[in-house]
């Protein structure tokens, strides 16, 4: 069953990023336009160094601030965007927290290197983190699992001092890979978060075989947490002929990683994150719900 997303207004949004952000995404690109910028798109050029932490009132200062990269250009349709991406996620969560089995949220753009208070990586507002939280608000208790090729750098940011998200991420290696800064093995989390968070970092040209490998040791953590609900960040960009080139996973292995996630048996709520080779997107996620589906034994 397709289903158009419903409004979920802004309390969402706001119960998971700052206020102060969330007024920047909306307003930016307008205040840009209003100072005679040149260029269609709001780029910084100068971001904070590691022992910078001042907000500074200046616009071209605020865009640095507000954005980890150069991968996040904000143009005239992006806010409307982001939060139609954030309803789609909390949409799929509100069908399976009022009962259904579980359900695909087809965002764009994807999410899951969105801080609190950062956008990064093509992600803007964290769309797994703000339909988790809404599980959270139920009094639900929820894992989340990135599988994506890239270290879910800001779902590990926006819990990893709370204690009551457990969120794994299986990824390439960010020694030499992005978002570079996070996502290695002995970030576990802190305070209340501490040991709520998993990373298994894996090497360039990982295949089927020992990704599934990797896949068993974050399923029994898990297991371990003993969710009542989860959250997957469903990225498509290990596959091996993506062009970003980092794993070498199969069509067929995306069907076996997905029945594995299945075989949990719990309510599931499947948020698309990367996936950037368009002509095999289209097979590989079919590949992955069918895959997912029979883990169910449907």
């Amino acid at each position: 069953m397709l289903d158009a997303p419903r409004d979920f207004g802004p309390a969402p949004r706001a119960a998971v990023h700052s206020a102060d952000y969330l007024r920047f995404l909306e307003t930016v690109h307008g205040r840009w336009v209003d100072a005679g910028m040149t260029s269609e798109h709001v780029f910084g050029n100068v971001h904070p160094g590691r022992h910078m932490s001042g907000l500074p009132g200046n616009l071209l200062g605020q865009v640095g601030y507000y954005t980890a990269d150069l991968a996040c250009p904000i143009g005239p349709g992006t806010w409307t965007a982001v939060c139609a991406a954030a309803n789609v996620a909390l949409t799929a969560a509100s069908h399976v927290l009022e009962g259904a089995p579980q359900a695909y949220a087809v965002c764009r753009p994807p999410g899951h290197h969105a801080f609190d208070d950062a956008a990064g990586g093509f992600c803007f507002l964290n769309n797994v983190a703000i339909a988790a939280q809404s599980a959270v608000a139920q009094g639900r208790r929820p894992a989340i699992v990135d599988m994506d090729l890239h270290a879910g750098n800001g779902t590990q940011g926006i819990f990893y001092r709370r204690g009551d998200v457990l969120t794994v991420s299986l990824h390439r290696d960010p020694d030499d890979y992005y978002p570079y800064f996070a996502g290695y093995a002995e970030e576990r989390g802190e305070g209340d978060g501490a040991g709520t968070h998993l990373n298994l970092p894996l090497p360039e040209g990982t295949g089927d075989n020992a990704y599934l490998a990797a896949l068993d040791d974050a399923l029994q953590a898990v297991r371990a947490w003993a969710p009542d609900i989860l959250f997957v960040s469903v990225g498509l960009d290990g596959y091996e002929h993506d062009p970003l080139e980092g794993f070498k996973l199969t069509t067929v292995g995306f069907a076996r990683i997905a029945q594995a996630l299945g075989e949990l048996g719990l309510p599931t709520v499947l948020v698309q994150e990367g996936g950037y080779n368009v002509p095999d997107i289209g097979a590989n996620i079919v590949s992955f719900l069918d895959g997912f589906m029979a883990g169910r034994g449907a």
